[in-house]
């Protein structure tokens, strides 16, 4: 494992911070930026480990402000197609090298920022009727499976919720609620798979307040600000941090 040195911390902070905003206020979508900028600096395995209990801890915070606003049957639907998607992720991990792992950590993330992007080319997902329930149940599917090997399920529940024609508080506290479960369920094999340690957990309560302080930050920016700007930051970010992983990978 790489040795968290001081530049460890002037990469970790910041992210840390940001998944607290971006969880607390945005969706949660682009929390998973997070986990892509800190394999930048250490492993992929260890990156993930260690801010799986940080988003657990922001969830947590976020469950409060929002609690009983969500869309209870879209959250369980989605919840219930992600669990098995969390042990295929599970499987998946197991299977393959670190230069795989940031490959595929890398490829989602900028898929992500295409699959934000899709709009300003004219592509629109949203217009027709919502989604059935069974591609509710395959989006739940992607949910988990991409939450585990690079904690991004944020776009395939969105492709599902905001097919809904959601509001946007209920869209949040519907992604607090999925993502809260989902993570909880994700720490088993995690800690089957040995990728908690006891470096990792100690980096967790150092890096606590940090996340706390970013969740605290999102729900107050949530009816302040407007996202268009938050996520702008958040697609140079994955970018250039996916691009980067992408080259580590292969080369």
């Amino acid at each position: 494992m790489a040795a968290f040195d001081a530049m460890f911390f002037v990469f970790a902070i910041p992210a840390v911070v940001f998944a607290g905003v971006s969880k607390g206020g945005f969706g949660s979508g682009a929390a998973f930026a997070s986990a892509a900028i800190l394999a930048l600096v250490i492993e992929p395995g260890a990156a993930l480990a260690l801010m799986l209990p940080l988003l657990m801890l922001i969830d947590l915070a976020a469950l409060k402000p929002y609690w009983g606003r969500w869309n209870l049957r879209a959250s369980l639907l989605l919840i219930a197609g992600g669990l098995p998607g969390v042990a295929l992720g599970a499987w998946l991990y197991a299977a393959v090298n670190d230069e795989a792992m940031r490959v595929l950590i890398g490829a989602v993330s900028v898929g992500f920022v295409l699959w934000q992007l899709r709009s300003r080319f004219g592509i629109n997902v949203f217009a027709g009727a919502p989604l059935s329930s069974g591609a509710g149940a395959l989006a739940g599917l992607a949910v988990g499976f991409t939450s585990f090997v690079s904690h991004a399920g944020g776009p395939p529940a969105a492709v599902y919720l905001l097919s809904l024609k959601l509001r946007k508080t209920e869209y949040q506290a519907s992604t607090v609620l999925i993502f809260w479960v989902i993570n909880l369920a994700k720490a088993v094999p995690y800690a089957g798979l040995g990728l908690f340690t006891r470096e990792t957990l100690l980096l967790d309560l150092i890096l606590a307040p940090f996340a706390l302080l970013g969740a605290w930050l999102g729900v107050r920016l949530h009816h302040s600000i407007p996202e268009r700007g938050f996520f702008a930051l958040t697609y140079v970010l994955l970018t250039a941090t996916g691009a980067k992983l992408i080259w580590d990978g292969l080369t």
